[in-house]
């Protein structure tokens, strides 16, 4: 009865209609742009020819992410969404993808588990406006002719290279990007801005350099003063947490991080990029 198709442009508006349900405030221009991120990826639920759930994938060489998982509700505990995830997988093992991630809510955590995940950490998303505190000296906006130093920056950090995502991001100028540098680069810190809000990440900065993440991350806030922000930080980031919340954020809930395949064990500060791309 179910059967799994590529979206199309077609399938965009049933697909932020089904996505909202969920209050998760997508609009076309995401399902757009992952379309666009991974043209193969993205994929429609069909009972039938009833379109009923959605899930979209990226893939950076061997790593891979899932995201937007959703089976309207009449549909759900039949198989569907078990699926419609699988698929996802096996299109992305299928491009070579070795390690397949996702953010899960907590209690899909056994729903992911069952389907060969296995739980990896904690994060948070957080949510307030942003502020104007000072910031370290050697902390500047970063430009166009940055893009290739800190896609080589991320690439070093993370094991590998996620330019397909952050060249869009980083030439889009409603953005905002600033890097640490004390004669080299030691860390970044990007904000995506839209509809009169912001999300914050991704964020990297090497291990142990807390006050260069607290400066990134203030860097990024004064630039949006008083704008909504929104966030997605590793529980274990204790000193940015400490940050934020002395600062009015608020937790709205955890995720747990969760791979299919060898773990991924990310040496570094990392804010997460949308909960859709890791």
């Amino acid at each position: 009865m179910f059967s799994v198709k590529n979206m199309s442009t077609d399938d965009i508006t049933f697909a932020v209609r089904l996505a909202n349900t969920m209050d998760w405030n997508l609009a076309e221009e995401d399902f757009k742009f992952m379309m666009k991120l991974e043209p193969k990826g993205c994929f429609v639920l069909l009972y039938d020819s009833e379109r009923v759930g959605i899930v979209t994938t990226i893939s950076f060489g061997n790593i891979g992410w899932l995201g937007n998982l959703i089976v309207s509700e009449q549909h759900r505990k039949k198989g569907a969404g078990s699926s419609l995830a699988s698929h996802a997988v096996k299109y992305l093992k299928n491009n070579n993808v070795e390690t397949v991630g996702l953010y899960a809510y907590t209690e899909k955590v056994p729903f992911y588990e069952r389907l060969g995940f296995t739980y990896d950490s904690y994060l948070i998303v957080l949510s307030g406006n942003g502020f104007s505190s000072p910031t370290d000296s050697h902390i500047r906006k970063g430009g166009k002719a940055d893009i290739q130093k800190i896609i080589d920056y991320d690439c070093s950090s993370l094991g590998f290279s996620r330019r397909k995502l952050l060249e869009p991001i980083l030439l889009n100028s409603d953005n905002l990007c600033y890097i640490y540098e004390n004669r080299e680069m030691a860390g970044y810190a990007i904000a995506k801005v839209y509809h009169g809000m912001a999300e914050a990440g991704p964020m990297v900065c090497h291990q142990g350099c807390n006050e260069i993440a607290i400066n990134l991350l203030k860097a990024v806030l004064n630039s949006l003063n008083g704008l909504e922000v929104s966030m997605c930080i590793p529980e274990k980031q204790m000193a940015l947490l400490g940050i934020l919340k002395r600062h009015g954020f608020s937790e709205k809930f955890h995720i747990a991080r969760m791979f299919h395949g060898p773990p991924f064990n990310d040496k570094c500060i990392c804010m997460a990029e949308s909960l859709e791309r890791g």
